[in-house]
């Protein structure tokens, strides 16, 4: 699975926050623990709805967990994102998203 290039695609679709973290220097650290995240988290669902859907298809269930994965990452990176598209994205705002809690386990 190529989590950094699915990071990196969100990241893109986001360039002010892109970026912010490209000028701070926090792009690829930024990359690679989102990246690292969203593995746990896939991993983490897979087992979740392998346990809930016991005779549903692998491939279906690592599809639907890598979507639900995705989604939180994806609800998680709009809750970081300031409303007011003209602003700058502050260093605080930056490092807030980055201390953000891990997905379940």
């Amino acid at each position: 699975m190529m989590y950094k290039t699915i990071i990196l695609h969100l990241l893109e679709e986001r360039p002010r926050m892109h970026e912010q973290l490209r000028k701070k220097r926090l792009l690829l650290p930024t990359l690679e623990r989102l990246a690292q995240e969203l593995k746990t988290s896939h991993e983490a669902w897979k087992d979740i709805l392998s346990q809930t859907k016991p005779r549903s298809d692998d491939s279906q269930i690592a599809s639907q967990a890598l979507e639900m994965a995705l989604k939180e990452l994806e609800d998680s990176l709009l809750t970081e994102s300031p409303p007011d598209e003209d602003k700058p994205l502050s260093l605080d705002q930056a490092m807030a998203f980055l201390r953000r809690p891990t997905p379940p386990a």
